[in-house]
């Protein structure tokens, strides 16, 4: 005979926390605004994902560590350089840090959007491929462009 143990499913649990954060609600916006994005709730994390490879992570006390934050990948030496110069903002995120990786903190304070914004698509960029990077990078430079005759 088989016994099933029904436990509470904590993973629906904590969606429900990550739901109601306003911080996840925005950063899904912006991330789900690239093409092809996707979009996945873990119980203490979530990820972005375009064709499977992640390019954004949202962690809120992953690992018990308290922070709240977004991670990013970055250009070689990027993210060692953030975290160094402005350790109250940035930092390297366990396990990921070391390979390119960094985390801005959206615990402390004010959140500047159009820098997450900019570094989720930077990081979408390095993990997108060429043609869907290329479709991203055309419309920052439309952007800039229209920036610049301001």
């Amino acid at each position: 005979m088989d016994i099933i143990r029904l436990q509470p499913n904590y993973a629906n649990i904590m969606t429900a926390r990550h739901n109601d954060d306003p911080r996840l609600a925005r950063l899904s916006k912006i991330c789900l605004a690239l093409p092809e994005a996707t979009r996945a709730i873990h119980s203490d994390y979530a990820d972005f994902r375009v064709r499977k490879k992640v390019f954004a992570y949202f962690l809120n006390n992953h690992n018990g560590d308290g922070i709240v934050s977004v991670c990013v990948k970055s250009a070689l030496g990027e993210n060692v350089d953030r975290a160094s110069t402005q350790p109250d903002r940035y930092y390297l995120p366990r396990y990921i840090g070391p390979r390119g990786w960094f985390g801005m903190r959206m615990d402390r304070g004010k959140i500047d959007w159009r820098e997450v914004r900019n570094i989720v698509e930077l990081s979408y960029c390095l993990a997108a491929p060429k043609t869907l990077a290329r479709l991203v990078e055309a419309e920052l430079d439309t952007k800039l462009a229209k920036t610049a005759r301001r």
